[in-house]
């Protein structure tokens, strides 16, 4: 972390400022008035500013330190001690920073479960090992009354443990602009108000009564901060749990609620913000896998349609390749003038020819960025016709018998492109499965049914929807497989990413058609599209996001 010289000299005073005014704000209910308190939230500040400054941050933490015993408590402990008592804390909280900083970097500290529990390792033993030192030496100056040292440890440790745990991932997002960024992204919205409004609400509600309060509601507490966790991640999580501890421990210095149970108080403060952050962590997982699983099937999709697109431009380009050299003939031939005609038409086809290439181009480029299709009437045995030749090669290398059955005239509204998509993944599926199989047991059979409004087969021209079924000589789908058929990354097939059917699937609910398969001794796959006869009237407003 870099900074200009004039913002380098604002930032060690600042952090001084702050850290007092945090010492301040939570000095409450203090032993022997000494700095043994229920939440001590300034070694967060504290451990943050190490892990992005190193061992420069050691001075002014010093510096804050002795200013707090000084502003705050008066220096209970005398100067010379106060200034060894400092001095230790620095050297160990400096420690704890350092296996932060070895850990972690100056990135990356709360990005996924497992560096969460190495933090809360960390901050933990850490925390008890300066809280021991330290302890120690209030107790060897004669500052902590012979017998209530292990209670003065128990407070002090899991003070700085729960103000440490609760406060420093807020702390740690607010010290970058990376993170104030992102923080204000995810909260800075109006369900924000909502959660936050509940907190008080809840907040009223437990610690109404926070002189006599046994926390026997408690519980309430977690709403808001799973309403926060559920939605908004971690960074909603850090802002919640930091306002409950701020709420309750505003609450407790309004009120100067000496007589309560600090230790179950504190440690309940401690589990709530360990949940939520839990809760946080677990969202933001999986809204990235989620986001790696769109970005995989848009990835899947680029590759499946680049069959299409190769398929449908091959033919405008073949054709503009031979209107050109008829054009470069009739050029050399020194013709143009006696064939003004021919070369006109030849040159008017070139150009009806690049726009096609051209719509074709556009149209995958919209469908990649919004999805929008363009919806036209598919004749069925004309997309059969056409997927059957481009296999024509792999099938009789591989001695595959297709068979298609006879086709009705019937035609389906849809997105040519992508319904070419789907066949072809179907039948490269159908290709891969029928070579398990022996030479001579190898076929394909494609067929066409009109369904009625019900799904059944219908043959007197009312159906309404128009299903294509692709069978093969395959060992088929079997009830386990066909639960999982259709979820991302699962496939039969060694090689295979299991996006092919998923990307279909997706294809044809877009269409307001269906995808499925059938249990049985062979594969048996099932494509349902509306005729186009009856969809006619709303095409100009069917468009899929």
């Amino acid at each position: 972390m870099t900074a200009s010289a004039p913002t380098r000299y604002l930032v060690f005073p600042a952090f001084i400022a702050l850290y007092v005014l945090f010492d301040w704000a939570t000095y409450i209910d203090p032993l022997y008035g000494l700095n043994i308190t229920p939440w001590n939230p300034d070694p967060a500040l504290g451990l943050v500013f190490w892990l992005r400054y190193g061992w420069r941050a050691a001075l002014p933490w010093y510096v804050a330190l002795v200013l707090g015993e000084w502003l705050v408590r008066g220096m209970p402990a005398g100067v010379p001690l106060t200034l060894l008592l400092s001095l230790w804390l620095v050297i160990g909280y400096g420690l704890l920073g350092a296996a932060l900083k070895r850990a972690f970097g100056t990135g990356g500290v709360f990005d996924n479960r497992r560096k969460l529990f190495e933090w809360v390792l960390i901050v933990v033993g850490g925390t008890l090992l300066n809280d021991l030192v330290y302890m120690t030496l209030l107790s060897l100056a004669g500052l902590i009354p012979p017998g209530e040292w292990l209670a003065v440890v128990l407070r002090f440790g899991i003070g700085d443990i729960v103000g440490v745990l609760v406060s420093m991932p807020l702390v740690w997002m607010l010290s970058s602009a990376h993170g104030r960024s992102r923080l204000k992204s995810t909260v800075w919205r109006y369900e924000t108000l909502g959660y936050l409004a509940l907190a008080i609400c809840v907040l009223v509600f437990v610690f109404g009564t926070i002189a006599t309060s046994e926390f026997k509601h408690f519980y309430f507490l977690f709403l808001p901060v799973i309403w926060a966790a559920s939605r908004q991640g971690l960074y909603g999580t850090a802002l919640m749990v930091f306002v409950l501890q701020l709420g309750i421990g505003g609450l407790v210095k309004w009120n100067n609620a000496v007589n309560i149970e600090v230790a179950q108080l504190q440690m309940l403060d401690a589990m709530l913000a360990l949940v939520g952050f839990s809760l946080g962590i677990v969202v933001d997982e999986l809204r990235q896998v989620s986001n790696d699983l769109k970005q995989s099937l848009r990835l899947a999709a680029a590759g499946e349609m680049a069959a299409a697109l190769a398929h449908e431009l091959n033919q405008p380009l073949t054709a503009l390749s031979a209107y050109g050299k008829a054009c470069e003939y009739l050029v050399e031939r020194n013709e143009a003038g006696a064939n003004g005609e021919m070369l006109k038409s030849a040159i008017q086809r070139m150009i009806a020819e690049s726009g096609r290439a051209a719509d074709v181009v556009r149209r995958l480029r919209d469908f990649f960025r919004t999805g929008a299709m363009q919806l036209e009437p598919v004749d069925a045995g004309q997309l059969v016709s056409t997927l059957s030749q481009q296999f024509f090669t792999q099938l009789r290398q591989h001695g595959v018998v297709l068979q298609v059955e006879p086709m009705p005239p019937l035609a389906m509204l849809a997105d040519r492109l992508q319904i070419e998509l789907v066949l072809r993944n179907l039948l490269a599926n159908a290709l891969d499965a029928v070579q398990e199989q022996p030479e001579g047991q190898r076929r394909i059979t494609l067929s066409v049914q009109q369904l009625d409004s019900k799904g059944k087969l219908n043959s007197d021209g009312k159906g309404s929807c128009l299903q294509l079924t692709v069978e093969d000589s395959g060992k088929g789908v079997s009830e386990e497989l066909l639960a999982r058929l259709f979820e991302p990354f699962v496939s039969s097939k060694a090689s295979g990413l299991g996006l092919g059917l998923v990307l279909s699937r997706a294809i044809m609910e877009a269409h307001g058609g269906s995808l499925w398969a059938e249990v049985g001794d062979h594969g048996i796959f099932k494509m349902a599209l509306p005729l186009a006869a009856h969809a006619v009237e709303g095409q100009e407003n069917y468009v899929a996001a």
